[in-house]
């Protein structure tokens, strides 16, 4: 999980502020093509410092192609480009 800057989020009604981004891959055929599943979450910390988060949107990248091509694999390099692909900046 990364940290984001602010993103405002219609959810449930109201506008929200997603703060960190989450991201896991679910298939990677090791060749030519990875499937990325995001989270964007609001990120609070309680008095107690119990951690709460609340998924405010989600879904599914594809990265294939050239960029599959060049990506080394690393989990940083992954955020990098998904952060680019939904114009999040990571912090």
């Amino acid at each position: 999980m990364r940290a984001i800057q602010p993103v405002t989020i219609w959810s449930n009604g109201q506008d929200s502020q997603a703060n960190s981004f989450d991201l896991a891959i679910v298939f990677d055929n090791l060749n030519s093509a990875a499937t990325f599943y995001y989270q964007l979450l609001e990120t609070s910390v309680s008095t107690e410092g119990q951690e709460t988060f609340v998924q405010l949107s989600q879904g599914n990248l594809s990265m294939d192609g050239q960029t599959y091509s060049s990506w080394d694999g690393s989990n940083n390099a992954a955020y990098t480009w998904a952060a680019g692909q939904l114009n999040l900046t990571l912090l």
